[in-house]
């Protein structure tokens, strides 16, 4: 079976710097696993890794959709492993990083996500209620979908409830069915360090221009809906140029939507017991363990 690298983790735990220096290391090449990083203008909101953060190294699934559009998972799925194939072919080591735990698994297992098609019934029912009755709802049909998703993004709740309410059966879990024989790393911070690791960025972001991108955004036609179902750093800022909220309480929001997304992300990581844990003075155990998995 072909061998294949996932760094995983929550978000602000640097895992793009270590794919990048095992690709460095090991021929490789990095795939991106991340459900924003794959739209165009993007960029400083997700942290999306910059020419120079690459060291050279190429990168995949970055900017590969207009942000208007709707980018599913079976696109993901779809063009994904088109670039692993292109990267074995070259004889180079794919390295999947992110921390989207769905684009993960329809990366490394078959049939890792409910291939239920969209019900227009349904979906109209759902739409009558706000974003909490719809998380209420799916707390009460599916608790454990519900403790990883994103509670305040309504097309992933729609989704949710949809297969929930297709199927009659709760959000399945994936097929553990692999594509590949994967090592899996993941960087592990305490919650103090990690919260602290967030706040840090955030106020970077801010000062390196996020309130002038989606200032951009907004003025290259994207509207205000759309902003807010890309959720997090777009939702807040949105809301913050809209006027329905100050400085200080968009900042003080998203700090704590950044730390409830970690949390949900760490959630979803922890439930995979094939995830190797590294903390982060252990980081060089990452190059050790490549190295013995690759040979």
């Amino acid at each position: 079976m072909k061998k294949i690298i996932a760094v995983v983790g929550p978000t602000a735990s640097g895992k793009s710097d270590l794919a990048v220096e095992l690709a460095l290391k090991f021929n490789g090449e990095v795939i991106s696993a991340d459900s924003r990083q794959v739209y165009t203008g993007l960029d400083i909101g997700t942290g999306k890794i910059t020419g120079e953060e690459m060291k050279g190294i190429p990168h995949y699934l970055l900017d590969v959709a207009d942000v208007s559009s709707v980018f599913t998972i079976s696109d993901y799925e779809r063009l994904a492993l088109e670039a692993v194939d292109y990267i074995e072919s070259r004889g180079r080591l794919p390295i999947l990083c992110g921390g989207t735990g769905f684009y993960i698994n329809a990366v490394l297992y078959k049939d890792s996500f409910a291939k239920v098609p969209p019900d227009e019934k349904i979906r109209a029912e759902l739409a009558k209620m706000t974003t909490a009755e719809m998380a209420e709802k799916l707390k009460e049909l599916d608790i454990e979908r519900y403790k990883t998703i994103d509670v305040n993004n309504p097309m992933r709740l729609i989704r949710a409830l949809e297969i929930v309410l297709s199927t009659g059966t709760p959000v399945p879990e994936y097929d553990r069915s692999p594509r590949f024989n994967a090592l899996k790393l993941g960087i592990l911070w305490s919650k103090e360090d990690l919260d602290r690791r967030i706040e840090t960025r955030l106020d970077k972001r801010l000062e390196n221009g996020l309130v002038e991108e989606v200032k951009s955004l907004i003025g290259s036609g994207v509207g205000y809906d759309r902003l807010y179902d890309l959720g997090l750093e777009y939702r807040y800022l949105s809301l913050y140029l809209k006027g329905d909220l100050d400085y200080k309480e968009m900042r003080t929001k998203l700090l704590s939507a950044i730390r409830a997304y970690a949390k949900r992300q760490m959630t979803w990581f922890k439930k995979d017991k094939d995830v190797i844990w590294l903390k982060p003075d252990e980081l060089e155990k990452a190059f050790d363990l490549t190295q013995e998995f690759i040979k």
